[in-house]
């Protein structure tokens, strides 16, 4: 008489995962979930600064045409808080000066003619993202008479 031992067909249809391959899978998922949350965490950092940066530029575009538009233009520098955490620097530089005559005022007797400035304006606008300084800067030439 044979003696009869009774085999389990491990690689059979019926057969699941070892211990060792239920943890190999889960560490596998956890690192794969750590990288998906990063790179969202990351996009939604990239997305807050763009949405800082062209709030930045709307306010400099904003103190920049009160600037340009201030009659007359005065050299100087200014400084404020535009709120929300953001702060302005406004710098005025005349660059050059001169004396313009109009075509049309110039007769044989007499020539008329008014001083203008050529001015530098540039605004800058900054905020605070945790540790680091942020800023945006706009800057234009702009003539204007001459401060007396």
């Amino acid at each position: 008489m044979e003696r009869g031992v009774a085999r389990q067909n491990v690689s059979g249809p019926g057969s699941g995962f070892t211990l060792l391959e239920v943890l190999i899978a889960l560490v596998i998922a956890t690192m794969a979930l750590g990288v998906l949350f990063h790179a969202g965490l990351s996009g939604l950092r990239a997305e807050q600064t763009a949405s800082r940066y062209e709030q930045a530029v709307s306010r400099a575009r904003s103190r920049l045409t009160a600037a340009i538009h201030a009659s007359p233009l005065i050299g100087g520098d200014w400084r404020g808080d535009d709120g929300d955490g953001f702060t302005w620097h406004l710098h005025v530089a005349p660059l050059a000066s001169t004396t313009v005559r109009p075509a049309y005022a110039a007769t044989p007797g007499r020539l008329s003619g008014f001083p203008v400035t050529l001015y530098s304006v540039a605004v800058v606008i900054a905020w605070h993202e945790g540790s680091t300084v942020r800023q945006a800067r706009l800057e234009t030439q702009r003539i204007g008479r001459e401060a007396r």
